[in-house]
């Protein structure tokens, strides 16, 4: 039993506790339920990124993309496979409409490789200067039109590993040229492309190989030819990285993303 004299003084302690210890009592439990709410979301999110988006929305979200836009184009200004292998070269770590500005001119005076040549790296550079990593691209543009030359009769080959034997010529570069020049039914995975299949659950991977490769195996073939055309595009100019358009999104209610607004 407590003693009377100790049971009025917890009393007495208990009616004159600070103001603010218990306001930081509430305050430090109100902390506690919120973190765990904002666990729970997270935690929900992450089970929203690692479930795969179904096939039958799969098919519908391609279906949409077609009916809006049948005949998706790339945005690099080209007149022939040669001068499109040139501005994919030039596009790394820049931007299309940066490329086309300055390859209107260069075009203009090289559209073939032995133009290209004839002009020489000098000529190149002062055409390109306004790209990034000007100076490195107008050897391996010049290099390239050498091999296309010595190699190929002037002619840009319809085969991935030719193309990827080529100077500044990777396999993101190879599959444009073989989807955009020859109407080969590949993947191009670049930064947009990579960032949706991942938000999406469409083809999640850590690296662009292993996306390209889930997404050559997810989309229905009918649309595979247009199909990076159409991710490409939508990740440019919707889906954005940082503020993603959903109010004008097509695919709203298909997208299961975590960080997506609801309209």
């Amino acid at each position: 039993m407590i003693p009377a004299k100790s049971a009025r003084k917890s009393a007495k302690t208990s009616q004159t506790r600070p103001v603010g210890k218990g306001v930081a009592s509430a305050g430090a439990s109100h902390t506690t339920e919120a973190g765990a709410a904002a666990a729970k979301r997270k935690s929900s999110g992450k089970r929203s990124a690692n479930a795969r988006m179904p096939p039958d929305a799969v098919r519908e979200m391609f279906r949409r993309f077609a009916e809006a836009n049948p005949a998706p184009k790339g945005e690099l200004e080209h007149v022939n496979a040669f001068t499109l292998l040139v501005a994919v070269v030039l596009s790394a770590q820049a931007t299309d409409a940066g490329v086309n500005k300055a390859t209107r001119a260069l075009f203009a005076a090289a559209d073939t490789p032995e133009k290209m040549v004839a002009l020489g790296e000098e000529r190149v550079r002062d055409f390109i200067k306004t790209i990034g990593l000007f100076r490195n691209k107008a050897k391996n543009v010049i290099a390239l039109s050498e091999a296309l030359i010595a190699n190929h009769g002037a002619q840009v080959p319809r085969d991935r590993e030719a193309l990827e034997a080529l100077p500044g010529v990777g396999r993101k570069t190879a599959n444009v040229v073989l989807n955009s020049a020859f109407g080969e039914p590949t993947i191009a995975v670049d930064t947009h492309l990579f960032r949706l299949a991942n938000r999406l659950s469409l083809a999640p991977g850590k690296t662009p190989l292993e996306v390209e490769t889930k997404l050559l195996a997810v989309i229905p073939g009918e649309y595979l030819l247009n199909a990076h055309h159409w991710l490409i595009l939508h990740g440019r100019y919707v889906c954005k990285a940082q503020r993603p358009r959903c109010e004008a999104c097509p695919i709203q209610d298909l997208c299961t993303a975590p960080d997506k607004v609801t309209v």
